[in-house]
């Protein structure tokens, strides 16, 4: 199959993944805030719907930034199939982001590929089903298990499942290029620790740490470019 042929190809599955994902996406939205007013209707307990809006604005306001930034990272990472798979079945921090990652590292894809937007839609697609079979059998043994999940010895560890999660991802990372994330790291713990309040806002905090870690690279960038131009012209 030659190139034009295979793009053609590609090109097909990208429209075809968009007018699925925009009507799945719209139908689970419609599910998600339809389902509370359906119920409320039936039982007669709607709440004071200006109360209501009130509310929604002050969080709503809160996590709009959130809501741009994860965008605006995760889906060039993820491609369009991936993104509207983890965007609508969510836990992308918990578990859709590391899945997707780790896949893509072990074929070698790399980000705005067409190899990544295959990998990172399967592996999304696999940890959807995984977590709802995992979930279903969570349900069944719920009762027979509670009391080893309740255990005061294993709550300790899982109150950090996710840290370490994240910190063995963010070592893989930061060894390979330890020059651009250690400041960061050193800000953003420094921060975290004299301002112990922020640690519920780390969607706010990708920000500014991104752009640290964006602007240490440029001017590395910048650093070693001059370098080269100088070697040339010595040349």
């Amino acid at each position: 199959m030659n190139d034009e042929k295979k793009q053609a190809l590609y090109e097909q599955y990208l429209r075809s993944t968009h007018r699925f994902g925009r009507l799945a996406s719209v139908l689970t939205l419609a599910l998600l805030l339809g389902a509370p007013f359906v119920i409320g209707v039936y039982l007669q307990a709607m709440p004071d719907l200006g109360a209501f809006a009130r509310g929604f604005l002050s969080i709503g306001l809160v996590y709009l930034v959130s809501c741009i930034a994860e965008y605006l990272i995760y889906v060039p990472m993820l491609g369009a199939g991936g993104s509207y798979l983890a965007f609508i079945t969510g836990n992308l921090i918990n578990m859709k982001i590391p899945c997707a990652i780790n896949a893509r590292d072990i074929v070698g894809a790399k980000s705005g590929t067409a190899e990544n937007e295959i990998i990172s839609t399967l592996s999304i697609a696999t940890s959807s089903l995984v977590t709802i079979v995992v979930l279903f059998l969570g349900v069944l043994l719920l009762i027979p298990l509670q009391p080893f999940l309740q255990s005061p010895v294993l709550q300790p560890a899982f109150d950090n499942v996710v840290p370490a999660l994240f910190g063995a991802m963010a070592y893989k990372y930061y060894r390979g290029n330890l020059k651009v994330a250690v400041f960061p790291l050193v800000i953003m713990s420094l921060l975290f620790i004299l301002v112990p309040s922020l640690t519920g806002s780390t969607s706010f905090m990708i920000i500014p740490s991104g752009a640290i870690a964006i602007g240490l690279a440029y001017l590395f960038f910048r650093r070693e470019n001059g370098r080269l131009s100088e070697t040339e012209a010595q040349k």
